[in-house]
Formats: structure tokens, C-alpha cells, sequence
């Protein structure tokens, strides 16, 4: 009786408390005057793991009035916003796609982006990935010289400047640039004009952007992994502090802006969680990355056992590594259900709880009467570490021993990612023994930071979620979450 029971698989409803991303952004222009409509939504669904709230396409003619842009957008999932129908009647060959998690701002269909603004030099349709340090201060600014905001983010902010600054300038990435000079924070930006495409990234790198090409038509997007979907070849990576715009005539470098390499701040999440594996961030490949992860951890974090799992989906390449280097056997404890949404469509903790939206099944002959080393990227509060110990326990595990792919966060993250207060994280002010108890392992490890640079391969990245030290003072007012 008890082998056919344990045969039965257990399922956890998870509810989660992972970190999430802001945004996913993609641009289009194809010379040709094809429509990019169809494209965008699909490089958009390559960029679904980035923000799973909301997201929108907006699209222009080239050739036809300058002031007409037709756009959608909505809360949800891209296949669940768009049909083909809509597709069909987003009639452009130039156009900017969005896709939303909340981390400033309300999880509401006006904070919803492409934001598209209409002024006196024509059009403009901005989609933002990022975070401002010094936005409340000039939305403050902006209200008091007359602006009437329709949002509560921060990307209506910088649309607002680029627009102001184009009054004044002769060219719309000239307007970008000056507003840059004035916003402080982490921004990868894709801004459509009526004949322009403009990508720009903040100088410290926080956020990716790539360039693509595909026939005649280029592309702008957070992840290579979009072009691939496509079918585009990678072009470059913009770099930090750069503006490119890309016309009829090609594409067009601004670096004025670029600061030194050493004082880049590339998030390093992009390359434990954020990013897809498939794809490759400053042209470090995000898989690789977790493959070393999990080695530098079997080096500092050795224990016997039988079997090395990973969590899907970030943790399975770092337990491969784990594997690797201490030579016990990787194996799959953990089916995810592929047709439920994650939990972070829902930004609130409280709403998180309320969530039946993922669903992990432990495979119970996998893990029965064995130790296991269980590889995780992060733990943030560890309610949901501490349900999948409880799992692969009550699946027949005799052991189960916790390797984190990241260090204990300690410090709130200002620049995009929902890293919260220090008293909602685990790791703060407990030691790891404490943390091990109270997520019911038989043993916790995190990795070093000085291994973050194994994983970066030596590029400059931020790691002040887990040492404090910012690459810019964090504001004097914490617009997280902040709802007006």
C-alpha cells in the first residue's frame, strides 16, 4: 500500500514571493513599410517572463500622417490582451511593445504602457524598463509648471521631459538626450517618433538592450532571446550611457553619455533570475552563468547527498552546475504546470496569498528515502522556501539541504526590482542557522559575493540588494509600490 501511495504526485499550490522584474520592452522599424504589429506581439511573448500584469503595442505609418498612432493595450497576459483581429487593424511599419510588472506605480490599465503622447512636435510612443530615483521630485516639478498626469509611474515622467526638451531641440534623440542628463535612475528606453526608432540605456547599464536585424527592418529589445523568436540576427548591445536612432539612413551612435566601464552597474539578477536562459545580457550567456553559480556554490556549500534538483525554472541550470562540480547525480524532483500564470500578475503580497496561479508537483520516486540538495536563485521571504522543503519532506526526502544561486538579500532594491524593506527579508538580522529553521532545512548556503564575479565574467554589475552599496544615493522618498 505505501509504494502505491508514493507513487501518487503531491502538488503545492505556490504562492510567491519571488523577486520580479518591471518591464519588457520591444521596437520595430521596417524599412520595407511591412507592418510590425504581428512581430512585436511575438517578441513580446518571448518577453513574458519580464512582467506578466499588463502590456501594449503601439504603431505608426511612416509614410502616412504624422500624428496618427494606433495602439492597444490592456491587463493580462500578450495572448490574452491580443487576437488577431486587433493584430490586423495595428496597421505600421514602425512600433514600440511593452510588457509590465508594477514596482512604482499601480497595477492599473492606465499605468499600462506603451505610453503614446500627443504635443506640439507630433507623437510620441515611449515603453520604459526601469525604475527612477528621482522621480518624485520632478513629477512634483512638472505639476507645479502646469503637467496633469494620467498614470502613476515614472515612464510618464520621462515622456513628459522628452517632450519638453524637443521644443527646444532640432531632434528628437537630442530630446532624449537632454532629458536623460536629468533623470536618475535605471532606464532602458525604446521611443518611437513619426520617422525614428530611439533606443536609449541609463550610463550605469542596469537594464539590458539589444539591437537586431532582420532583412530590412531593425529592432530594439530588452533580451536576445526576442530576436531568436523572431528570427532576427543580434546586431549589438546599446551601450550604457547610449543613445542609438535608427532611420532609413541606419543607425546612429550618441555616447556622449557613456560614463567609465568600472562605474557600470549592470543588475545581476538579469543573469541569476530575470533573464531567460536562452538568452545572452552584454554578451554574457545568462545559462552559463547559472551553470557557475551552481559550481562556485558545490565549491563553498559542499554536503553529502544523493541527488542535486533545481527549482524551475532559474534554479535548474545552477543545480546542473552543482551537479557537475561535486559529481552527485542532477535529477528533476519538480514538474511546473506550463499552462498556469506566475503569481506576480498579482503585485500585492496580500493578493499574492489569495493566488492559486502556480502549481509545482513533486515527483515522489524521485526524492523518496533520499538526501537532497535543493538549488534555489533566491530567498526573499521564505514562505515559499519553505513550502517546497516541506514538499520534497513530506514526499518521502530525508534530508533536504538548501543552496541558494544569490547572497542573502539584505537591502531593498531602488532600481526596478521588487526587492522589499529590511524587515520583510528573511536574511536580515537572522544568521543563516536561524534561516535554515525556520524554512525546515537540514542545512542552508548561499553563494559568496565575490563569486558575483564568476557569473558577470568581470563586468562591472550592482550588488547593493546584498552589501548596501549603492552606485546612487537611493532616494529621499521610497516611490515603490506608491499608488496616488
Amino acid at each position: 500500500m505505501k509504494d502505491k501511495q508514493r507513487k501518487e504526485p503531491m502538488v503545492m499550490e505556490e504562492t510567491d514571493d519571488r523577486l520580479h522584474e518591471e518591464c519588457g520592452v520591444f521596437g520595430m522599424y521596417d524599412f520595407d513599410g511591412q507592418d510590425v504589429a504581428s512581430t512585436i506581439y511575438y517578441g513580446l511573448f518571448a518577453l513574458q517572463h519580464r512582467g506578466q500584469e499588463s502590456c501594449g503595442i503601439a504603431v505608426s505609418d511612416t509614410n502616412g500622417p504624422k500624428r496618427k498612432v494606433l495602439s492597444q493595450k490592456g491587463m493580462g497576459l500578450v495572448n490574452e490582451v491580443f487576437v488577431q483581429e486587433d493584430l490586423e487593424k495595428l496597421k505600421g511599419d514602425i512600433g514600440v511593445g511593452h510588457v509590465r510588472y508594477s514596482t512604482a506605480g499601480a497595477s492599473t490599465r492606465e499605468n499600462a504602457q506603451p505610453l503614446v503622447l500627443n504635443y506640439v512636435k507630433g507623437t510620441l510612443g515611449l515603453a520604459h524598463n526601469g525604475n527612477l530615483i528621482n522621480a518624485h521630485e520632478l513629477r512634483a516639478e512638472l505639476e507645479y509648471t502646469g503637467a496633469i498626469f494620467q498614470t502613476t509611474i515614472d515612464s510618464e515622467v520621462i515622456a513628459y521631459h522628452i517632450a519638453r526638451e524637443r521644443l527646444k531641440t532640432p531632434t528628437v534623440e537630442e530630446a532624449v538626450r537632454n532629458a536623460m542628463q536629468k533623470i536618475k535612475g535605471a532606464y532602458s528606453l525604446v521611443v518611437m517618433s513619426p520617422r525614428k526608432l530611439i533606443g536609449a540605456r541609463d550610463p550605469f547599464g542596469f537594464k539590458p538592450l539589444c539591437i537586431g536585424k532582420r532583412d530590412n527592418a531593425y529592432i530594439l529589445t530588452s533580451e536576445t532571446c526576442a530576436l531568436d523568436t523572431i528570427g532576427a540576427e543580434f546586431v549589438r548591445d546599446v551601450l550604457p550611457g547610449e543613445v542609438v536612432t535608427i532611420t532609413r539612413n541606419g543607425i546612429i551612435s550618441d555616447t556622449s553619455l557613456c560614463i567609465e566601464e568600472k562605474k557600470h552597474a549592470r543588475c545581476i539578477f538579469e543573469y541569476i533570475y530575470f533573464a531567460r536562459p536562452d538568452s545572452r545580457i552584454d554578451g554574457v550567456s545568462v545559462y552559463e552563468s547559472r551553470i557557475k553559480a551552481g559550481r562556485c556554490l558545490a565549491k563553498s556549500s559542499p554536503v553529502e547527498a544523493d541527488l542535486v534538483v533545481g527549482v524551475p525554472e532559474s534554479g535548474n541550470a545552477a543545480a546542473l552546475g552543482y551537479s557537475q562540480e561535486s559529481g552527485i547525480p542532477y535529477g528533476v524532483a519538480f514538474i511546473k504546470n506550463s499552462y498556469v500564470g506566475r503569481t506576480f500578475i498579482k503585485p500585492k503580497q496580500s493578493q499574492r496569498e489569495s493566488s492559486v496561479n502556480v502549481k509545482l508537483i513533486v515527483l515522489k520516486d524521485m526524492v523518496a528515502g533520499k538526501r537532497v540538495i535543493m538549488i534555489d536563485d533566491s530567498i526573499v521571504r521564505g514562505t515559499t522556501s519553505g513550502r517546497i522543503v516541506g514538499m520534497l519532506k513530506r514526499a518521502g526526502a530525508t534530508e533536504v539541504h538548501v543552496r541558494i544561486s544569490s547572497p542573502p538579500f539584505l537591502h531593498p532594491c531602488y532600481f526596478g526590482t521588487d526587492i522589499p524593506s529590511e524587515d520583510q527579508l528573511i536574511a536580515h538580522n537572522r544568521s543563516v542557522e536561524e534561516i535554515a529553521r525556520m524554512i525546515g532545512a537540514d542545512s542552508l548556503g548561499y553563494l559568496r559575493v565575490e563569486d558575483l564575479k564568476e557569473i558577470s565574467e568581470g563586468r562591472p554589475y550592482c550588488s547593493a540588494c546584498f552589501t548596501g552599496d549603492y552606485p546612487l544615493d537611493p532616494p529621499t522618498v521610497d516611490i515603490r509600490g506608491l499608488e496616488e
